[in-house]
């Protein structure tokens, strides 16, 4: 297999980031004189303040439209009743209206996963479909980087996929009749992606365009609407590790991290952001409060760089070691780990001899790290195949020889294309 170039759209973006890192968002995170989608939602409290100040109302009306538009999840204007009605009517007159993302197709797995493909834009140009997943009692990702998330699955992958679309045939761990203790819901920061890695499914779309602050952050307020989640009470993980490079979006990325955090009340320290190793971007959040940050993971997924820069091109601008002098720059919180993800391909990264390789890069990173194994998940078109659970098993006792903590996660949905590296807007399933 040969990659001879960059994808083009991957160099365009990375120039793009270099230019405009320090700009502010191209979102709605942050109000304007007018802004073009005229949505509501993607705006934090202090512009909403200044929304309301420009309506002639008191500014503390701007906190009962971020209670409503994030702690409420409130969908429609009409439906906000903390408002009064002279006021509704003003803001609709204005052109205002909430603009929430909202699910426009769900896929229910055997195992009980679910894919959304996901509604965003507010005009023809725009309207365009993301995914986003929900895994009643996660995928085990989470484990032993210092998340309090519950205790450590080191069952193998299943070797195939399941046959049967039947949900009924899932069982989860019923607590309170919902049938999930726990739960992770895997976001996405662009339409498509630029990257361009060999192995995954996403990247045969593409680029497409970057998603605003309000479109990622309303992927998942949708999702706590839909299965009623109680923020505070209930332990729901985020990962953005959906459709996208975050890092090529930062700004809108962490623009969603903030109005989660800030409005929506969920915790960075249960929030994880995978990137494929955009140097700039780390640097970044590097120098991000430890309030707002989310946990880093690293697709690492190759033991050297000869073979990741065939599997994931970006590589070619940014080696192994460049990633690694990165990430040591990260302060990490007490119990916080580094996560480095790793895609098992058959025959190609899942060799005893690769994971020798693997536990040198880790071990000599300085910081608290961990591996998560990732059982490669198939998709048409894509010539690789999956590793036999007995590779993934000897792959996994080499690195814990080597003295490495590693956990393999579940694969959750394959059945219906939601599993890591599946996400297309597949219409099937």
């Amino acid at each position: 297999m040969k990659c001879s170039i960059l994808n083009p759209a991957l160099t365009e973006n990375l120039r793009q980031f270099v230019q405009l890192g320090a700009a502010k968002p191209t979102s709605d995170a942050s109000h304007g004189t007018h802004l073009r989608s005229r949505s509501l939602f993607g705006l934090e409290g202090e512009a909403l303040a200044s929304l309301m100040v420009e309506l002639d109302e008191p500014a503390w009306r701007g906190r009962q439209l971020a209670e409503a538009l994030y702690r409420q999840r409130v969908g429609d204007l009409n439906e906000i009743s903390t408002l009064s009605k002279s006021l509704r009517r003003k803001l609709t007159e204005e052109g205002w209206e909430v603009g929430r993302p909202r699910i426009g197709q769900v896929f229910r797995s055997v195992d009980g996963t679910e894919r959304y493909l996901v509604q965003c834009g507010t005009t023809a140009a725009e309207r365009q479909t993301v995914e986003t997943v929900w895994m009643p009692e996660g995928d085990d990702g989470e484990a032993g980087d210092g998340t309090d998330s519950g205790g450590v699955r080191v069952s193998l992958p299943a070797p195939r996929m399941p046959n049967s679309l039947d949900s009924d045939v899932w069982e989860g761990s019923k607590s309170d009749g919902r049938g999930w203790h726990r739960a992770t819901i895997c976001v996405s920061s662009q339409v498509g992606c630029a990257v361009n890695c060999q192995f995954c499914l996403t990247a045969k779309l593409g680029l497409q365009r970057n998603l605003t602050a309000g479109e990622i952050a309303g992927q998942v307020v949708a999702v706590l609407e839909r299965q009623s989640v109680e923020v505070g009470r209930d332990r729901i993980n985020l990962v953005f590790m959906g459709m996208g490079e975050p890092f090529l979006n930062y700004e809108n990325f962490m623009g969603a991290v903030r109005l989660l955090v800030r409005e929506g009340g969920l915790s960075p320290q249960r929030m994880t952001v995978s990137t494929s190793g955009i140097v700039p971007g780390i640097e970044r959040f590097a120098q991000e409060p430890s309030e707002l940050r989310p946990k880093l993971a690293i697709s690492l997924n190759a033991p050297n760089d000869l073979v990741r820069q065939e599997l994931m091109p970006v590589n070619r601008k940014w080696n192994i070691e460049s990633v690694m002098d990165a990430v040591r720059q990260v302060k990490m919180r007490p119990r916080e780990r580094v996560t480095f993800e790793y895609v098992l391909l058959a025959g190609v990264t899942d060799q005893p001899a690769h994971a020798k390789e693997v536990a040198r890069l880790v071990r000599r990173m300085g910081v608290p790290v961990k591996v998560n194994l990732i059982a490669w998940n198939p998709g048409p078109g894509i010539a690789y195949s999956m590793p036999q659970p007995e590779a993934v098993e000897a792959f996994r006792n080499t690195l814990a020889a080597e003295g490495v903590p590693t956990y393999l996660r579940r694969p959750r949905g394959r059945d219906i294309y939601a599993a890591c590296g599946q996400l297309k807007r597949t219409l099937e399933g």
